[in-house]
Parts: C-alpha cells; structure tokens; sequence
C-alpha cells in the first residue's frame, strides 16, 4: 500500500514538473526584479514568502493544466509521450483536483496581502488556466505565456506599494518579450511534430526567419530593460548585469545555430541565468550603492 501511495505521489511529483525547476525559476525572476525595485531593495519579509511559495504552486498548477490540455497531443510527440496524463498513470480528474487544490493554496497566501493584489491575483489564474489551449487557436500562444509568467510583476509593485508605476508596466513588457524568444527556442524542438498534428506555435510562424527574428526580440528586452534602469536611475551594477544578459543571449544565439533539439534546450535553460544576473545587477544596486 505504501510503496502503491508513494508511486502515485512521484506521479503527481512528475505532473508538476518539479523535476525540471527552470520554469520555477522562469517564473521567479521578475517577480524578485519587481519585489526589489518596487521595495528599493528591502521587499517586506510576508511579501516575499507568498511571492516564493506563490511562484512554485502556480508554476505547478500550470504544468497540471497545460498537459491537460495536451492530454490527446502528447502521445503522439516523442518528448512527452510518457508523461503521467499522457501514459495514463494519472486520470482526468486527479488531473483538474491537483491544479485546483495548487491554485486554491496559492490564492489562500494571496489573501494575506492587500486588496489591489488580491483583485491582480484573479487575472494570474484566469492567464495560467487559458494559455495551454492558446496554440489552438493563434500562432503565437508564447505572448500569452508571457502574460501569464509576467502578471507576478504588477502584483509585486502592488504587494509593495499599493500601485503599479509605469516601470511596472514596462517589466512586464520586457517579461513577455522575454518569454516570447524563450518559448520559441523551446517550441522549436517540436516544430515537425507540431506541424503534423496541428500545433500552432510562433517557431511554426516565424519559419526560416526563427533565429532573426528570436535575435530581435533579445534585443528588444535588453532595451526595455535599458529603460527601465534609465528610469529608475539604476547604476554600474545593474548596466554590468544587463551587459553580461546581453552575453548571455548571444550565447543562446549561438547555441540554436543548428536548430538542434540539444542546442535548443541548452539555450531555453540558459535563460535561468540571464533571469539571475538581471536580479543580482537590481540586488547590489539597492545594497551596494
């Protein structure tokens, strides 16, 4: 009974994805960009523990609900055929109970924090719950992940202040851009698959052109972020951090030359650390400045 218990908990593990952490992280990073800029570098400790905690339950809500959506696609793609829902080790409704117990003890920690967070918080489920089944019906579901893993900014600045600035705004633009070029490199690994099931994908749209047009949009977040800093008066720290971004997503250039599933996902990963420099650039400008 135990051992039976314990597989359908590695189960459950599995369909959340918290094997593979880099969408946590994904998701983290402009929360904690947010949280530091809009608490110049001092974010209260309450904020930051339901933000955290926030991150990780939405995300694996997320992963629940996104291959539920998938549930008759996946068996027929290589990379996620044996996932849990598409194996059949996890049905339908322990599927939709487990999303919505996860998104039911996130909007439990939300409900701590004030009322303008609370009502932003709403939009976050509603764009976490519509994504999956975006690529049925536009070829560029990647700007609704964005949304979805940028709406932690606007909440941040009104956890911390009670209002959303325009620098807000302009994060979460940058976010989704951000998650625009990720995802993309991410979609490109499945992009034949996709294609003869119907999938609809902005690495399907943007065809042959893909790299450019990925190379475009690094540099389009690199200049928001440039403006943000403008803005907010961001000093060495934060320009250093953004150079070595700037680096780093040249790297990510060269990674997807081939356009090789390995290169591709060694790319989408390194995200993580463009995410973590962005954040150490805001976190000594506050500290050390």
């Amino acid at each position: 009974m135990n051992r039976m218990l314990q597989q359908r908990w590695r189960h459950y593990f599995l369909l959340m994805r918290l094997d593979r952490p880099v969408g946590i992280y994904l998701l983290l990073w402009p929360c904690m960009w947010a949280l530091w800029v809009a608490a110049e570098g001092v974010p209260g400790g309450l904020n930051l523990a339901v933000f955290i905690v926030g991150v990780v339950l939405m995300r694996s809500a997320g992963c629940v609900i996104n291959d539920y959506a998938d549930r008759n696609i996946d068996p027929h793609v290589e990379r996620t055929k044996n996932r849990p829902l598409a194996s059949g080790a996890v049905s339908k409704k322990e599927a939709l109970l487990l999303a919505a117990g996860l998104a039911f003890l996130a909007f439990l920690g939300v409900l701590l924090l004030n009322t303008l967070t609370i009502w932003l918080s709403l939009v976050a489920v509603v764009l976490a719950a519509i994504y999956p089944f975006m690529k049925r019906y536009t070829h560029m579901p990647q700007i609704f992940l964005g949304l979805a893993f940028g709406w932690g900014v606007p909440m941040a600045f009104a956890a911390e202040t009670n209002a959303i600035p325009p620098e807000a705004w302009l994060l979460l633009a940058a976010t989704v851009v951000w998650a625009t070029a990720y995802d993309t490199i991410y979609a490109m690994m499945d992009r034949k698959e996709d294609l003869r099931i119907g999938v609809r994908s902005t690495a399907i749209l943007f065809g042959t052109a893909d790299k450019a047009i990925i190379g475009v949009l690094q540099a389009l977040v690199i200049l928001i972020l440039f403006l943000v800093g403008q803005r907010l008066s961001l000093g060495g720290y934060y320009q250093l951090a953004l150079g070595i971004g700037a680096l780093l997503m040249v790297y990510q250039q060269y990674l997807i030359r081939y356009r090789d599933a390995a290169g591709c996902m060694k790319a989408f990963k390194n995200n993580h650390w463009f995410g973590m420099v962005m954040f150490l650039g805001v976190a000594a400008h506050y500290a050390l400045a």
